[in-house]
């Protein structure tokens, strides 16, 4: 096994910061699965979109309500 200076270790023996960077190049974390689904209309994603509401009802029903 490669000993490194800077390596921490769990109690069970894990290099932490080899998981930190094997996670890195994983792709995406959950969230960020989240925010393309609230992106692309998923459901029940509404925290993670970034749609202006009242601007889209302003298009559906037009300036005055």
């Amino acid at each position: 096994m490669n000993e490194r200076s800077d390596a921490q270790f769990t109690s069970s023996g894990t290099d932490i910061n080899e998981v930190k960077r094997k996670n890195a190049e994983a792709g995406l974390s959950y969230n960020d699965v989240k925010k393309l689904l609230a992106q692309s209309g998923g459901y029940g994603t509404a925290k993670y979109s970034d749609t202006d509401t009242e601007e889209v009802k302003q298009q559906i029903h037009g300036k005055e309500q």
